[in-house]
């Protein structure tokens, strides 16, 4: 039996909720005041409902605003069930016990990330256009997402970054699941979360505005910032 959407509210909205990605993203970037004086500082965001956030966090760090492109791999017939997830540059993160439990083929595994790939080309064209992405080497990069749950799109983002080589890798985000917190800070130079709830659920219960960010908000937002 589904448990209805109100009652799980009811139980884990105990706690403060962000108003909306944008009262979130001011909220982090009172944490981040530090870089604000950081010369190759640059802020990169995981589309979509990442870059609300990244905008935000960019206006009050006087930062340039730009994108991580990632894309999560849903388990076939239950495609928000993540068995990986894949970024631009070519990587792919598995999550091998999903793969392992679910007996995920092959087969199955190369349809849904070249499926994948080609909304990644897609969402490449669309935001940027035929510019190429940002050089990251030596700069600071403070990496934003709306939230973490089981952080497989962070980790694929992590490693894109990294094989730029960049000069200090932030992870910064408003809500995150305290065991992803713990997997993910070994990997970065420093994590930054707002709130690591004890009965976490998923990241839109910690927003009272969750709407979708479309591709036209990201375009206007990465607009705004240039």
């Amino acid at each position: 039996m589904s448990i209805p959407t109100e009652l799980i509210e009811m139980l884990y909205h105990q706690e403060e909720r962000f108003a909306d990605r944008m009262a979130a993203g001011r909220a982090l970037a009172e944490r981040l005041t530090a870089y604000a004086a950081e010369p190759d500082l640059i802020v990169l965001a995981l589309p979509r409902g990442g870059v609300p956030v990244g905008f935000a966090v960019a206006e009050a760090l006087d930062a340039p605003l730009d994108l991580v492109l990632v894309r999560k791999l849903g388990v076939p017939d239950q495609p928000e069930l993540a068995m990986g997830a894949i970024a631009e540059g070519d990587v792919t993160v598995l999550n091998e016990d999903v793969v392992a439990a679910l007996q995920i083929t092959p087969t199955e595994l190369t349809r849904v990330a070249a499926a994948e790939r080609r909304e990644l080309q897609r969402r490449a064209l669309v935001y940027r256009g035929e510019q190429p992405p940002p050089d990251l080497r030596d700069r600071t990069v403070i990496l934003i997402d709306d939230g973490l749950a089981t952080g497989t799109t962070m980790r694929a983002a992590i490693q894109a970054v990294r094989a730029q080589h960049p000069g200090k890798l932030i992870i910064a985000v408003p809500v995150a699941a305290t065991e992803t917190v713990a997997a993910l800070k070994p990997t970065v130079d420093e994590m930054i979360t707002l709130m690591q709830p004890e009965n976490f659920g998923a990241v839109g219960f910690w927003y009272s505005d969750f709407r979708q960010t479309s591709d036209a908000e990201v375009c206007g937002l990465l607009r705004r910032r240039a």
